[in-house]
């Protein structure tokens, strides 16, 4: 298993349980991937790249018995907590009705058209479902096995409605801001649904495709298979990896840190094994890289045993990231202009500052430019007002998502820019939480650069690429191997660069080790 990201990890537990032998080298000193708690300052922890557990499949969490090896989740409520104007806050509750009623005072008739949204958008997510654990679609099927995926295809939609079918296209091609528009008069109803799309993935709302993120969001997640499901992980997202790494090893599987993968060793199309940083190789009948499709194709697999015309179609894979992150540690929990500062911890951990659909438009084109806008997309999570295992007593961890910043910068680099980045953010948060900048004791800010760098992912795509119609489903990473196998026999992708894509999910990794067991015949 090349590398110890959250869904090699899940492939390696899932195979050790059917009996193989697993062997997990990680390149850093820590396994978890971009799924990791760290340090800040000495003694502040707090999940440094991914940070909400919202997508965590039941089934994987069931299956590798997570919570009998420390995972522990704390639903969130409100789901989401969008900053209007400062000393304005709009949330949407898990109680659709009590969403409802707080949209009411905004405009009555969105408030109808929430509950109706709300509604159709959970239909619609609950066909999706199924998809998530099993493989795509196989467009180069042939005879018999295009008849089987025909058939797959259809008793999965039998269900679906000519109305029904009409909208899941529209979600998949449309734009979001399209549809909120159709739907939806306030700005501030549309602003809080802007909230809760697909974050880390470019173009703006008004674009092609940018819909489905809503459906990505209300699909299952949590223990307890809640549709919607987003909430904190105790001691951070790096205790989902711990607890994968531990179900693993239960089974037999041996996790090695400090173990960069140089090279995925070929003889005659057939992967035999890996070539480490140090020298050392090591021999083996199957490979699985948890590395995105261009780390793996472009730098792990030697040019010459890959067709031309493959390479080709991964190197055109869109990348280029579009997210950062800045994590503060604070010596207490900030002021949020508008909020009580007596309501429910759970309340006070969340605030998303977006811009109107009209503004978050510009500042992707301002991002598609190599630009860094002055009003960015920022979703703030303060983890431990519910979770006190991150920092000492009285002080408190902020995390932030910062979304529309370039990967490649039109002028400066990141090296030179990167605390620019951090002072511009901490200016924008502070017009909603204004006791903010005297507060901050340390931080680290992580460019898309840094994502790179540090964590593997090529140009900093947390997904391993957009998620885009052109990039999801059958043609991910292309339609010819969108099956988890590659071109290389023995070799597998199971990281997020394969089918359903990104987010802590653990279904790429679930769905690649079936891969690999059907293909060896075993259960």
């Amino acid at each position: 298993m090349v590398g110890a990201g959250h869904n090699g990890l899940t492939a390696a537990a899932y195979l050790a349980r059917a009996g193989m032998k697993v062997l997990v080298l990680e390149r850093r000193e820590i396994v978890g991937g971009a799924c990791v708690t760290e340090e800040v300052i000495p003694g502040h922890r707090v999940s440094f790249t991914s940070y909400f557990a919202s997508m965590l499949m039941p089934t994987v969490i069931r299956d590798l018995e997570l919570a009998k090896h420390g995972l522990r989740m704390v639903g969130s409520d409100p789901l989401l907590a969008t900053a209007l104007a400062p000393g304005r806050i709009i949330r949407w509750w898990a109680d659709p009705e009590r969403a409802a009623e707080e949209i009411r005072a905004i405009n009555p008739r969105d408030a109808d058209a929430f509950l109706r949204v709300e509604k159709e958008l959970k239909q619609l997510a609950a066909y999706l479902q199924p998809f998530f654990l099993e493989p795509p679609p196989d467009l180069a099927a042939k005879g018999l096995g295009k008849m089987r995926e025909a058939w797959r295809l259809l008793t999965r939609f039998r269900r679906l409605k000519g109305q029904e079918t009409a909208r899941l296209v529209e979600f998949l091609t449309g734009s979001l801001g399209a549809y909120l528009d159709r739907h939806f008069e306030s700005d501030e109803v549309k602003r809080l649904f802007l909230s809760n799309n697909v974050y880390g993935k470019h173009g703006g709302p008004y674009e092609a495709g940018s819909a489905v993120g809503l459906l990505f969001h209300l699909l299952s997640g949590g223990d307890d298979a809640v549709q919607g499901f987003a909430g904190h992980v105790i001691g951070g997202m790096g205790s989902i990896t711990q607890a994968l790494a531990a179900s693993g090893r239960e089974h037999g599987v041996e996790i090695v840190t400090d173990a960069l993968v140089k090279r995925i060793l070929v003889e005659q199309g057939r992967a035999i094994g890996v070539e480490l940083a140090s020298g050392a190789t090591i021999r083996t009948t199957t490979v699985l890289s948890n590395a995105d499709p261009k780390r793996t194709f472009l730098s792990l697999v030697d040019a010459h045993q890959l067709l031309e015309d493959f390479r080709r179609d991964i190197a055109a894979i869109k990348m280029a990231g579009p997210s950062a992150k800045l994590n503060l540690a604070l010596t207490r929990e900030p002021t949020v202009l508008g909020r009580d500062p007596a309501a429910d911890p759970r309340e006070r951990s969340l605030l998303t500052i977006v811009p109107t659909l009209e503004g978050a438009q510009r500042i992707a084109d301002a991002c598609r430019r190599g630009e860094i806008s002055d009003e960015l997309w920022i979703d703030c999570v303060i983890p431990s007002l519910v979770d006190d295992t991150l920092c000492p007593p009285g002080k408190a961890m902020m995390t932030c998502f910062i979304q529309y910043v370039p990967y490649k910068l039109a002028e400066g680099s990141w090296d030179e820019r990167r605390e620019e980045l951090g002072d511009s953010v901490v200016r924008q948060i502070a017009r909603h939480m204004p006791d903010l900048p005297g507060l901050i004791e340390g931080r680290v800010v992580l460019t898309p650069l840094d994502l790179e760098r540090t964590y593997g992912l090529t140009e900093g795509n947390i997904f391993h690429g957009d998620l885009n119609l052109g990039q999801l489903f059958s043609m991910r990473p292309t339609p010819e191997f969108s099956q988890y196998r590659t071109p290389v026999k023995g070799l597998y992708l199971c990281g997020a660069g394969a089918h359903p894509g990104g987010g802590v999910t653990g279904a790429p990794g679930h769905n690649a080790a079936k891969q690999v067991l059907r293909d060896r015949g075993k259960r």
